[in-house]
């Protein structure tokens, strides 16, 4: 039997968020039994049906790993992988060997136009669906001197093999693109930010040939 505190400790959310999943649960038919001053804990008994993935939905997985790895922000590929690897370990044994035999049956073709990577798209998403703020250094396109930015991640953006970051720029004062590839050093800080309600649709619509690109 687990309290709120002990969960929201061992899993990093809120005490609210704890007693809303919680609520999910009970909603959803799952019999969570709750003892007034110590805690959670299921009915004895209860189990959780295994995850069963069908060959299709395998065979998706694995597709998508190969064109993961053609990504060129290795955080995001090491993270892909290793929760695949967590995924893999539920499959049936038929649904794996088919899928292994998948994985020597596919290869993607293409090369980066850039012999450029970058290892900061995983905390970048952090930072984006938590609303704090980063800094950067930021070596813009015409590789001049490295320019230190404060910014408000909004959104990630996947063009021609690589990565744009969608952000207000407090230098600018406006929003601006950033390569990620070509973002040298980040820190995300602890500090929030109101979220603007950054509308890509209506963004695009007002700068359609000019997404002011550093």
């Amino acid at each position: 039997m687990l309290t709120a505190t002990e969960l929201s400790d061992k899993f990093d959310v809120s005490i609210r968020t704890i007693y809303r999943d919680v609520q999910k649960l009970i909603e959803a038919g799952v019999p969570v039994v709750t003892l007034e001053g110590r805690g959670y804990t299921l009915m004895d008994g209860y189990t959780v049906a295994p995850v069963q993935f069908t060959e299709k939905e395998a065979n998706a997985l694995i597709t998508a790993q190969h064109l993961v790895s053609k990504s060129n922000d290795s955080s995001f590929v090491a993270n892909f992988e290793e929760a695949l690897t967590k995924i893999k370990s539920v499959f049936r044994s038929s649904i794996l060997e088919k899928s292994e035999m998948l994985n020597e049956k596919i290869y993607v073709f293409g090369k980066r136009s850039e012999n450029i990577s970058s290892n900061a798209l995983s905390e970048i998403q952090l930072a984006a669906t938590n609303f704090n703020f980063l800094e950067i250094n930021y070596r813009k396109l015409d590789n001049s001197a490295p320019s230190f930015r404060k910014v408000e991640p909004y959104m990630l953006l996947y063009s021609d093999n690589k990565w744009i970051l969608m952000a207000w720029c407090h230098l600018r004062m406006d929003y601006r693109a950033f390569r990620v590839d070509r973002i040298l050093h980040f820190k995300i800080l602890p500090e929030k930010f109101e979220d603007r309600k950054f509308d890509p649709k209506t963004y695009y619509r007002a700068n359609p040939y000019n997404p002011k690109r550093e």
